[in-house]
């Protein structure tokens, strides 16, 4: 009963955001006006979180959070209510993306001491404390300035901070968490609406999110032009001065190199067979065959969070438009958290 409850008040969270995002401004309620004062400071604090990239991002937990989804994603999972505590050291680079590890440590029977990130300190304390309320003081956490007295971790970060991490935290049980970014593959046979939701997987967030596509892999007759004119409905994106300054620094290097690139002013692609790309830029390359695309997805699975494509290829496929929309049960890094939560001892 105790697990339900928290099920059912976290619905009604996601039943807030849905009707926040749709009830009009001079409609709002006063927790409604607390939360759109939450929205104007978390863009002032951090300006990649624009109010279109913070809608974008509630509105896919508003469809998640309802009892469900979340009874048919915690069917698949036997807790035995640890009570443990599980630090949590949360990412900024996209709105809420820390918001599913500290669901499930609540949901697993575990205790999260949560440290923000700075650029995104606002949305999820606002959102657990609503949750608090709606389990009538049930659901419980912690935000905390530096972790201590904890029994496992979870921790995101860069290659080089998850070095410092995996050391630091290696006497405790934990999933850290690196680097990744997402591919598409395409077969020349896309629709102009597919390659239009292509241009969401990859300007979504502006680009800044591990499930966002930086690398294209392109059929030997495939036009760049296509991509060019599917992707103009992101051409706004240009407009927000952090991205125009990041464009503007990328193409005075490739000019000031020589390098080719191809450019339709608010993007340039590029081939190059890395996986990272710099924000507006995306790398791509030509394949003979399928074959060869599968097998360094393969051998880099290990960067790779998701793979976009309408192919039927023998590993897993997320369709055009979807990779900013996660299920609950998909895991970051590919690593099942609520499985690790419910076997800790």
């Amino acid at each position: 009963m105790e697990m339900q409850g928290k099920v059912s008040a976290l619905a009604k969270v996601g039943d807030f955001l849905g009707k926040f995002l749709t009830t009009d401004e001079a409609g709002y309620s006063a927790q409604q006006k607390d939360f759109a004062e939450i929205l104007q400071r978390s863009e002032i604090e951090n300006p990649w979180f624009t109010q279109q990239n913070l809608r974008f991002a509630l509105n896919s937990w508003a469809e998640l959070l309802n009892e469900e989804n979340l009874n048919n994603w915690l069917e698949n999972y036997e807790f035995r209510n640890h009570g443990k505590r599980v630090g949590l050291i949360l990412a900024g680079n996209i709105p809420m993306v820390g918001f599913h590890d500290v669901i499930c440590v609540i949901l697993s029977g575990n205790f999260p001491l949560i440290k923000l990130s700075s650029k995104d300190r606002l949305l999820i304390p606002f959102l657990l404390k609503l949750w608090q309320e709606f389990s009538e003081g049930d659901v419980q956490f912690e935000i905390v300035e530096k972790l201590q007295d904890f029994d496992a971790v979870i921790a995101t970060g860069s290659n080089n901070t998850a070095r410092y991490l995996e050391f630091y935290f290696k006497d405790k049980p934990r999933i850290i968490r690196k680097n990744r970014t997402s591919v598409a593959v395409l077969s020349g046979e896309e629709t102009d609406a597919d390659l239009q939701n292509l241009a969401g997987d990859i300007f979504q967030y502006f680009g800044m999110g591990c499930r966002n596509v930086t690398r294209l892999f392109l059929p030997k007759s495939f036009e760049i032009n296509r991509l060019f004119e599917n992707f103009m409905p992101f051409g706004h994106i240009i407009n927000h001065h952090k991205y125009a300054n990041n464009y503007d620094y990328n193409k005075a290097i490739f000019l000031l190199n020589r390098d080719d690139f191809w450019d339709n002013n608010f993007v340039m692609l590029r081939e190059e067979a890395g996986l990272f790309s710099p924000i507006s830029v995306l790398n791509f390359s030509r394949y003979e065959n399928l074959q060869e695309v599968e097998e360094f997805i393969t051998e880099n699975e290990t960067d790779i969070q998701a793979v976009v494509s309408n192919f039927q290829l023998t590993i897993p496929m997320v369709k055009f438009g979807e990779a900013q929309q996660p299920s609950l049960e998909t895991y970051a890094d590919n690593v099942d958290t609520m499985r690790f939560l419910a076997g800790l001892d």
